[in-house]
């Protein structure tokens, strides 16, 4: 039984110990806006920080990319690692870098919270690992979803008014242009006759 138990308890200590290990795994990323800006200065702030808190790097992830954009090369690359539980906290400079819509940082942070993923924000002094920190993020989740209930709600609210003009008035003004049914405008590639090669094409393969 003694035995038994000794064994357990340097399987214990094994788990433990990766687990410890793990969790000073970091990836830091950065992000500049454009190819002619330079990301080192991030850079070497987050690195000092990692230093300073005996943190492994994983790797670095580095974007020279509008944060507009949801999908950026070394991000995916981030999100990809970060299934595969590579590092367990990412680093960044300032929120904004993480991305410009709320909506959009909500979900990587989200994801990143299901996996056990903590988020560090050196300017802002901001780190999941603590309450204080859980607490800003589940702030952040509220924020996102005040911003969708708002979108969703400007544009009910525009289809309403453009429905009622129409009933009333037989168009309504978008653009400076007098639009007379609701829907997408035809386009160039509308105006043309479709070929039907290709679903001939299809078809035959079935």
């Amino acid at each position: 039984m003694t035995k038994l138990n000794g064994i357990n308890q340097g399987i214990s200590e094994t788990t433990n110990t990766t687990v410890k290990n793990n969790s000073k795994r970091v990836a830091l990323y950065v992000r500049v806006s454009k190819l002619e800006q330079h990301p080192e200065n991030q850079e070497i702030e987050l690195k000092q920080y990692a230093k300073n808190h005996n943190f492994k790097i994983s790797d670095i992830y580095e974007d020279r990319i509008s944060g507009a954009k949801d999908s950026r090369p070394r991000l995916n690359d981030l999100m990809t690692d970060a299934r595969k539980k590579q590092f367990a906290a990412v680093i960044i400079w300032k929120v904004d870098r993480l991305g410009r819509s709320v909506a959009h940082m909500a979900q990587i942070i989200q994801e990143w919270d299901n996996l056990g993923i903590d988020l560090i924000i050196t300017t802002l002094g901001v780190d999941t690992r603590t309450p204080a920190g859980k607490l800003v993020l589940g702030v952040l989740m509220q924020i996102a979803e005040f911003e969708r209930e708002l979108i969703r709600e400007r544009i009910q609210l525009g289809l309403e008014r453009r429905k009622r003009e129409l009933k009333t008035k037989g168009y309504f003004i978008k653009d400076g242009k007098k639009i007379t049914k609701l829907g997408r405008p035809k386009g160039k590639k509308d105006e043309g006759r479709r070929r039907k090669s290709g679903y001939y094409q299809r078809w035959a393969k079935k």
